[in-house]
């Protein structure tokens, strides 16, 4: 299985497997100028723009009019006000499983998050071999969600507790408001990351951490 991270984070997020399966759309056409032609399904997970970026929806949909478009009820507005024709629409319902083709099955999660929101379990058949993906971001918990010994985890971890807590102190020094509460009620931390994947990785398992929190800085 290859993975590519065209973007992650609080700017854009657009993750490609296999050369062929992009996970959320949430940058800027040119940014899939490399990957686009080779697409076969764009699987979404929520509506937030660094994941759902409707300009870029439409620009793909115009060029590409027949690639299949998979996401769960709420994401199905969203695609049809960006211009997607509702025929190559998939909508999966909880605990569903859709094949495609020989490329892949794929089964929504539900994710706790601010608004509507899943990650994929995604098996792929590349080369007669199957291969299964964890796909999760945005979310302020993943206990109960099982994907034990698959061959990639690809996770969030926004922030260490150490970390979050020294930005919250910082800011409330300075008389600013501090985001970082809503990020701990929203985002996963690299401590619940970790302690979860001790739990379902195999021995061959890999793991990729996603959506980290990256500071801003500016130059003297």
């Amino acid at each position: 299985m290859t993975f590519n991270v065209i973007a992650t984070g609080s700017k854009g997020n657009a993750v490609v497997i296999n050369g062929s399966i992009l996970i959320d759309i949430g940058v800027p056409f040119k940014a899939l100028e490399p990957v686009k032609k080779d697409l076969k399904l764009v699987l979404l997970t929520h509506s937030h723009g660094d994941h759902f970026k409707p300009r870029t929806v439409r620009a793909l949909h115009k060029e590409r009019p027949t690639l299949r478009w998979g996401c769960c009820e709420w994401m199905v507005a969203p695609l049809l006000e960006a211009g997607v024709d509702k025929r190559v629409i998939d909508v999966f319902g909880s605990g569903d499983t859709l094949c495609y083709w020989r490329l892949c099955a794929v089964t929504p999660q539900i994710l706790v998050h601010d608004v509507p929101n899943c990650g994929y379990h995604i098996t792929t058949f590349l080369d007669k071999k199957d291969e299964h993906l964890f796909y999760a971001t945005d979310t302020a918990t993943l206990d109960g969600v099982e994907a034990k010994g698959y061959d990639l985890y690809m996770i969030e971890a926004n922030h260490t507790r150490n970390e979050l807590e020294a930005r919250v102190q910082a800011k409330r020094a300075a008389g600013e408001y501090a985001y970082e509460y809503r990020a701990a009620a929203n985002h996963l931390s690299q401590e619940q990351a970790l302690d979860w994947l001790y739990q379902q990785m195999g021995p061959n398992s890999q793991y990729v951490f996603l959506h980290q929190h990256q500071e801003k800085h500016t130059l003297p």
